[in-house]
């Protein structure tokens, strides 16, 4: 049963309560995976034993910091709350992001970009594919009970696009969501960021990875090339109770959206037996400010389909957890 007859059903007032995904199992895989992960960060914190100090140079400021332990968040608290609140990701000796809330290893400069560094292009990607994380976040938890829900990946960020995606497995065969069902989801983007979550990254092993998304097919048939490609590892981040496979780095914390819209979902023409929708939509950080009309512009090219690979049910991993189709094929 798709969303909108849901709604026309219960009335328009109703429609925020009847997207809520409530169903018992949902909440448990939820809690299940949370476990998994708060388990996997206690034992690598306890891991760490005897505290090391490392130098963190930032501008004429050399910070003393724990190797392992601290973050480039922690530094970025001694600089102030400016600082501290418009950094977006950590570069570390001129070459390597790294994200606010990932323990550093060794001693390092550091830089602390935000969105009015000269050259954004770094922290433009950032945010696009915080963008992408989110929406999966709130798209897992938007449909009622009957409705299956699998999240299948989202591609590398690409700001020239048009929209930032999602691509969704789908209980559903041929939904087309109303402009009330993408003005919903739009509001429960927007209330998901104004919680002002964290979000956590942590590096864990293959099979720590295969438990957690054990119930995602999609997620498992990733995760062993991912770990092929990355020393058996897989880097994983976490917002409230979502977890996600990507290489980020990520924002620091939801509270560094602004606006943003959900402006469709398309079902996509793919090998994959199960109906794949490509969710879309569009954002700007909160630091930036652009009018009404020139915001409708932008939302208005996020409607069109996003030219981003399509996945495939035989494909390779490149970069976001993005399966694509062999390029001979």
């Amino acid at each position: 049963m798709a969303l909108n007859s849901f709604r026309s059903r219960m009335g328009p007032k109703l429609i925020n309560s009847t997207l809520r995904r409530c169903l018992s199992s949902s909440v448990d895989e939820l809690e299940r995976q949370c476990k998994i992960f708060a388990f996997e960060k206690n034992r690598q914190q306890e891991a760490v034993g005897r505290v090391e100090k490392i130098e963190v140079q930032h501008e004429n400021d050399v910070f003393v910091m724990n190797r392992n332990i601290s973050t480039p968040f922690d530094c970025a608290k001694h600089l102030g709350e400016m600082v501290r609140e418009r950094s977006v990701v950590g570069l570390l000796n001129g070459k390597t992001l790294w994200h606010m809330h990932k323990p550093l290893p060794d001693s390092c400069v550091l830089e602390l970009l935000h969105h009015h560094v000269p050259n954004p292009q770094v922290v433009n990607k950032v945010f696009w594919r915080t963008c992408s994380f989110l929406l999966g976040a709130v798209v897992s938890q938007a449909f009622k009970d009957n409705v299956q829900v699998h999240l299948h990946s989202f591609p590398s960020p690409n700001v020239k696009s048009g929209s930032f995606i999602y691509d969704v497995q789908l209980g559903l065969s041929n939904w087309e969501p109303t402009v009330a069902e993408l003005k919903v989801l739009s509001l429960e983007f927007i209330k998901f960021c104004q919680k002002e979550q964290p979000i956590e990254c942590l590096d864990v092993d293959r099979n720590t990875a295969l438990e957690i998304f054990e119930n995602n097919p999609h997620k498992s048939q990733q995760i062993p090339d991912i770990a092929a490609h990355n020393s058996n590892k897989v880097t994983l981040f976490k917002v409230g109770s979502h977890i996600d496979i990507s290489r980020g780095p990520m924002l620091p914390n939801t509270n560094q959206m602004g606006r943003v819209t959900v402006t469709n979902a398309i079902k996509l023409d793919t090998d994959i037996k199960e109906p794949i929708y490509r969710f879309q939509g569009v954002a700007l950080p909160r630091s930036i400010r652009i009018n009404h009309f020139a915001y409708s512009l932008i939302e208005d090219r996020g409607r069109i389909l996003n030219s981003g690979r399509i996945p495939s049910e035989q494909g390779t991993f490149n970069e976001d957890n993005t399966f694509v189709a062999h390029l001979n094929q």
